[in-house]
């Protein structure tokens, strides 16, 4: 089969990463801080009652992202078009600007919710949004540096 490492598909790859990345992230993020260490709600400007609404449509859109980062995936291997290591590198850049852009506009700007609600806020926004950062610059990394991947060859049915 011909390889197809054109630009389109090039793009492809990272965003499916992108969207998977977001979606997981969201995901992890209203899991562990929303659910189970119960630090915020997605929105903590109203009631315990709309917290919990804004959490569920936080999760709702978590997986929407994750869905369509899935279909994009399973397209590219159908067409033998999967550059895994591009993939990879479009996660992470979809978690990191996620982590980013909740540090930054929703936890500051907005400030529709705060990382925890402690006297020290400070040390958890920096740990949070340094993390991003770092999260962000190896997804980028990894996308300009893999321009040249080869596709991921998918198992021919038996």
């Amino acid at each position: 089969m011909k390889q197809n490492n054109n630009k389109n598909t090039r793009h492809r790859n990272v965003w499916s990463g992108f969207l998977f990345g977001i979606g997981l992230i969201a995901f992890v993020d209203e899991a562990v801080f929303h659910q189970l260490l119960r630090w915020h709600h997605f929105y903590d400007k109203s009631t315990t009652d709309i917290g919990l609404i804004s959490d569920g449509l936080f999760h709702a859109f978590s997986w929407f992202a994750t869905i369509a980062g899935l279909f994009l995936f399973a397209d590219l291997r159908r067409k033998n078009s999967l550059l895994l290591r591009r993939w990879i590198g479009g996660v992470l850049l979809g978690i990191g600007m996620f982590q980013l852009y909740d540090g930054i506009i929703q936890h500051k700007w907005m400030r529709i919710h705060q990382i925890r609600y402690v006297e020290n806020v400070v040390i958890y926004d920096i740990v949070w949004n340094m993390s991003a950062l770092i999260i962000l610059f190896i997804g980028l990394y990894l996308i300009y540096r893999v321009k040249n991947d080869n596709p991921v060859k998918r198992d021919s049915p038996k």
